[in-house]
């Protein structure tokens, strides 16, 4: 049923096109991650053929990017002519594709498929995915997905026309929009029926139950908690790169070794069996956004706890001097590469995954990105250091806020 596209044809290109696009393989994470669905995919869609541009595979599925399958055999056609999603969570169950032949064909029950429409209307392709076990699919799982593909074909645009203009940026005012938009649908579209959802789940875990529907409770309650963590990464994305950097809120803290004692508990309580040793000393309150700097310290020590050695303790040390304030992260290990120390804190990347040297960044890769415009917008350095002696150490420095004039 697959076949291969032509080096030199149109369906190469547009593989070529997404693969410019470095947001794409973390999107199909998230979508993966959203449906609970292993198998992911981004595909042009011609009246003719089907091909893939990029995937996540998790089901040893067999398809690759630039691979195709038979266009008959898909349910692409009819989405290509109607612009509508298509979405089932248990094909054998539903009255219409329980007896369409494209699921038996391909053994999936899950599906959900939805079109990626480029500026001017035309139909370029799906973002889709599908699974053999059943999934629970609503609305808000639509639209997400829908939002997906809208970033996608916004993407693809700006490639199209960076190509056609041999490297021309895109005008001032067309950057603000699509900002505003993005920022817009990310904070209200993504956030609101997440929080519906997590606020079901508490109310859920009030009421007598089994063991069995708690502990199903639970892992709801943290997939909420990851999706909110996700959408918090991208938004800060967003706002860092189109919107003139991660905003802050600085204040005269005395309460900060309260929040940096949280962020320990809670990141212990998520992994209980590291040993996290902190000596946080803080004898001058702290000019700065709190919650962000939490937010910077939590990317940090769960960075340190996931890719340290679990064998050896992480090392954790604050302190502040007259507005200043320092803060050290350490864990054993392997060192890392020079070459890898350089591009930590870049957006949507991971280590080499050299032996011996583990993937650095987190979730969406963005952990460390937003650690670092964290530094930036309160006006300090976060700097990163890693020797096979010493384990890897980043450190955050926070000078004291400048006294005006009139002091």
């Amino acid at each position: 049923m697959q076949v291969e596209a032509s080096p030199s044809s149109p369906e190469s290109l547009a593989v070529e096109y997404i693969g410019r696009i470095s947001a794409v393989p973390k999107i199909l994470q998230a979508v993966t991650h959203l449906t609970g669905m292993r198998f992911a995919a981004v595909s042009r869609v011609t009246e003719t053929s089907w091909t893939a541009c990029a995937v996540h595979d998790s089901l040893d599925f067999g398809l690759k990017p630039g691979g195709g399958l038979l266009l008959e055999t898909t349910l692409c056609s009819e989405i290509r002519k109607h612009h509508q999603p298509i979405a089932f969570g248990q094909a054998s169950a539903d009255p219409h594709f329980s007896q369409h032949p494209c699921p038996k064909l391909y053994g999936f029950e899950s599906y959900i498929s939805v079109p990626i429409l480029r500026a001017d209307g035309r139909f370029f392709g799906t973002l889709c995915a599908l699974d053999p076990l059943p999934a629970k699919l609503d609305q808000s799982v639509v639209r997400t997905l829908e939002l997906f593909a809208e970033l996608i074909a916004s993407q693809l645009d700006m490639e199209c026309r960076l190509e056609q203009s041999d490297g021309a940026l895109l005008a001032a005012a067309d950057t603000a929009k699509l900002r505003d938009q993005f920022i817009a649908v990310l904070g209200h579209d993504l956030r609101s029926p997440l929080q519906a959802m997590s606020v079901g789940t508490q109310m859920l875990r009030d009421v007598p139950l089994e063991l069995r529907w708690k502990k199903h409770l639970d892992r709801m309650q943290r997939s909420c908690d990851r999706m909110s963590d996700l959408i918090r990464d991208v938004l800060d994305f967003a706002r860092g790169r189109l919107g003139g950097g991660i905003p802050v809120e600085r204040r005269s803290c005395e309460k900060l070794e309260a929040e940096l004692g949280q962020v320990i508990s809670e990141i212990q309580s998520s992994y209980p069996g590291r040993l996290i040793s902190a000596d946080i000393s803080l004898a001058q309150p702290v000019n700065c956004d709190p919650d962000r700097i939490a937010q910077l310290f939590s990317n940090l020590l769960a960075n340190a706890v996931v890719h340290g050695d679990p064998g050896m303790p992480i090392r954790v040390q604050a302190s502040s001097k007259a507005g200043g304030f320092r803060l050290s992260v350490n864990n054993g290990g392997s060192a890392i590469p020079p070459k890898t120390l350089e591009r930590l804190f870049e957006p949507f990347w991971r280590g080499s995954g050299e032996q011996g040297v583990p993937s650095l960044s987190m979730g969406l890769g963005l952990g460390l990105y937003i650690a670092g415009e964290i530094a930036k917008a309160h006006g300090g350095t976060l700097q990163a250091t890693s020797t096979e002696a010493a384990g890897t150490t980043f450190v955050f420095s926070l000078p004291p806020p400048r006294k005006s004039s009139r002091d």
